[in-house]
């Protein structure tokens, strides 16, 4: 089962697709879909591709950060194998809501983090000038997400990027799906369950 965000490509197919930013309808969604896969023993591959779930009073009001919290937690719950991939931006609880799999990849230049540098710099300097700054504090790039553990896999994209040459970028990432996967199918659900909540607890420990 593939979920995943459509950001758009031009402006006016992301204004169509709401930049990506999902609604507490589109999670519940996901949970259902989840929860479809679990049932029927498939797989589920994501593909991330989201500022941050949609931030508007509306989506406040039908339950964002319940549902955001619902589609975690079927994500550390599910009996199959799960595959996160970053494949442009990963922002906040909207993309982590996806990307709670036992195996996280990440294009070569995606970047995933939990607030934007220009909302980081508006709280820590009140000013937005400082993104730069505060990108470079907060690791945000595959490689450094790699050397931190928090994902598992870089994939590489073509010269210039994925969007250079879309089907030898999305060829490599099938690949690495692929062989992600060939190595997960052989867990059973509970070890797969609690490989998935051993690679989150392990983040952010020293020593």
């Amino acid at each position: 089962v593939v979920i995943g965000h459509e950001k758009g490509n031009d402006t006016a197919s992301r204004i169509h697709h709401n930049f990506g930013m999902g609604k507490p309808e589109g999670y519940r969604k996901a949970i259902r879909l989840m929860e479809l896969a679990s049932r029927f023993g498939l797989p589920v591959v994501t593909l991330v591709d989201t500022s941050g779930a949609f931030p508007g009073v509306e989506a406040e009001e039908r339950g964002q950060a319940e549902a955001i919290a619902r589609s975690t937690e079927a994500c550390l719950a599910l009996h199959v194998p799960m595959i996160a991939c970053i494949v442009g931006e990963g922002g906040s609880g909207g993309a982590v809501a996806l990307a709670s799999a036992e195996r996280v990849l990440m294009l070569e230049h995606a970047v995933y983090s939990v607030i934007s540098p220009e909302g980081c710099a508006s709280i820590l300097w009140r000013t937005a000038e400082k993104a730069a700054d505060a990108a470079e504090a907060m690791k945000v790039t595959a490689q450094d997400l790699k050397a931190l553990g928090v994902i598992d896999r870089i994939v590489a994209e073509p010269v210039g990027g994925a969007h250079r040459d879309r089907e030898t970028a999305a060829a490599k990432l099938a690949d690495a799906i692929s062989e992600e996967l060939s190595k997960l199918s052989k867990l059973s659900p509970d070890a797969l369950i609690e490989a998935r909540h051993a690679r989150f607890l392990q983040i952010g420990q020293l020593g």
